[in-house]
């Protein structure tokens, strides 16, 4: 999955703002490159006690940002957009635009209507873990449960269980630490029997580890991305595309087999 930020202020340095013609550009390289699906986002994850400013944008903002990129990039670029967002508004009109993922950070629970637009477009979703804190009473154990319990809510609502992609949320509501038991242990996460989705591209744990700024942490997002395959990471969400392509396809050659070309 590759990133493609339409924002200003994105954290890895690689917002295009409202330049649609940038946008396709960009979903066109990471086709040749080897994305099997664009993940399109109009709101930066930064988090206001770290990068001053940062913080949500309104419903409207949010649209401009997103729906002419995702339409001239339907139209051109034959691969499947996911729409990166926690609005139903956002998601319903990306959906009509021609995005064909829904993919939510908090799980279809931060709009009361996400899971009805969802559930009604038929399209995948990726159902994130995250929260406002980092108190857990045993991290992996309650990761598992939250996730198990937003799957459980979002097949109640009418969302296909084979349509269901989970992500732990590597960076969301976790001390690096945390983050780096979570990538540890990230084989636990089998029991839930969903396809798993691991985003660790460029993120601060590595930078934490790396003592690096966010564009030099390719070769640190290459380890987690190879040992998140090993673990059975099915998606890895990247901004460096190129590189991280054949990553996975190394990774995949060791850990499911390789029958040569």
């Amino acid at each position: 999955m590759g990133v493609i930020n339409v924002t200003p202020d994105s954290f890895s340095g690689d917002g295009l703002g409202t330049d649609v013609s940038a946008a396709v550009r960009r979903a066109a390289l990471f086709r040749e490159w080897g994305a099997d699906v664009l993940d399109v986002g109009g709101e930066s994850t930064r988090p206001p006690s770290i990068y001053p400013g940062a913080g949500p944008v309104g419903v409207d903002e949010e649209l401009a940002r997103v729906v002419p990129a995702i339409q001239a990039i339907a139209h051109e670029v034959d691969v499947p957009v996911s729409i990166d967002t926690t609005k139903a508004a956002v998601a319903e009109e990306a959906i009509a635009a021609g995005a064909a993922m829904v993919n939510d950070q908090w799980a279809l629970s931060a709009d009361e209507r996400m899971l009805e637009v969802v559930s009604r477009a038929g399209v995948p979703v990726v159902l994130m873990h995250n929260r406002r804190n980092t108190a857990y009473t045993d991290l992996v154990p309650d990761v598992v449960e939250a996730l198990r319990g937003a799957r459980l809510r979002a097949v109640q609502g009418g969302i296909v269980a084979g349509n269901i992609i989970l992500d732990p949320g590597i960076g969301f509501g976790k001390t690096a630490e945390q983050n780096l038991e979570l990538l540890r242990r990230l084989d636990e996460l089998g029991e839930l029997g969903c396809p798993l989705l691991v985003g660790t591209s460029r993120k601060s744990t590595i930078g934490r580890v790396l003592g690096l700024p966010a564009d030099q942490r390719i070769e640190g997002t290459a380890a987690t991305v190879a040992l998140s395959i090993a673990a059975g990471a099915d998606v890895v969400r990247v901004h460096d595309v190129k590189e991280m392509a054949r990553v996975a396809r190394m990774s995949d050659a060791v850990v499911r087999g390789w029958h040569g070309p």
